[in-house]
């Protein structure tokens, strides 16, 4: 059981400028969004991280090169596309408050698991179901794979989009995917996430602050615990956080 620190890339100009980008190719950070982006990398520097996944988009790999040049190279570098942004289709690249007048908006706000994106010749579309399932097995066989190679306890992040980590929360979280976009996920966000055997712990959601994330302490618990101990499951009442107790009410820093 590793521990995943899902970090959402930071700004660009089309975000500042309310258009879905999705798969777009060349939309990079803005100047916000390379100062976000430099700040989480130097927000996760207290922990060492085994592993950076990141989507492939140039935004995210942004992102995740900030994180690398915090961890001094420490850090393994992947790309994965299924981290990718979800695919749009025809929805790509069109203002948000044009997009706000057609009938799929509604759906899309109230009931995206049934929503599949219009199709268009040179943008491919997906269903929102089928994002949400191909992230979760992202994270799910990348955290195997860190932990199989690092140990219990093992730390890495994955930097993605709102949507993909907005859909791996709510799944974290055991909610169905129609209540997911109940769940902020702004740009240069960290959420936290501990992929237990028995269940997902959700550790932190959408933290935009400056303070050092130090999970040194949670991971070492982690590693020391033995196999089938009470790491797998929740902490009654709430636990003492990271630094007396491995269970899921553990804290994160």
């Amino acid at each position: 059981m590793g521990v995943v620190v899902l970090v959402r890339h930071g700004r660009t100009a089309a975000n500042a400028d309310g258009v879905l980008a999705g798969w777009t190719p060349g939309v990079r950070l803005d100047g916000r969004g390379e100062e976000q982006a430099e700040r989480v990398g130097l927000r996760l520097a207290p922990t060492p991280l085994a592993a950076v996944v990141s989507s492939p988009l140039e935004r995210c790999r942004q992102t995740a090169e900030a994180i690398l040049a915090a961890q001094q190279g420490s850090a393994a570098d992947h790309t994965e596309d299924d981290l990718g942004e979800c695919r749009y289709g025809a929805w790509t690249g069109r203002p948000l408050k044009d997009l706000a007048r057609e009938p799929l908006w509604r759906e899309v706000q109230e009931r995206p698991s049934t929503v599949r994106f219009p199709d268009h010749a040179h943008f491919e579309a997906e269903s929102i179901t089928q994002m949400a399932e191909r992230a979760v097995r992202a994270v799910t066989r990348w955290d195997e794979q860190v932990v199989a190679r690092h140990g219990p306890g093992a730390v890495w992040a994955a930097v993605s989009h709102g949507d993909v980590i907005k859909a791996l929360l709510s799944w974290c979280l055991g909610s169905p995917l129609d209540a997911f976009q109940r769940i902020v996920v702004d740009p240069g966000s960290v959420s936290i996430v501990r992929l237990a055997p028995r269940q997902p712990f959700v550790l932190r959601v959408n933290d935009t602050g400056g303070d050092p994330v130090d999970l040194t302490a949670l991971s070492a618990a982690l590693a020391a615990e033995a196999p089938g101990g009470g790491a797998a499951d929740a902490a009654v009442g709430g636990g003492a956080g990271s630094d007396a107790a491995v269970g899921g009410g553990a804290g994160t820093d």
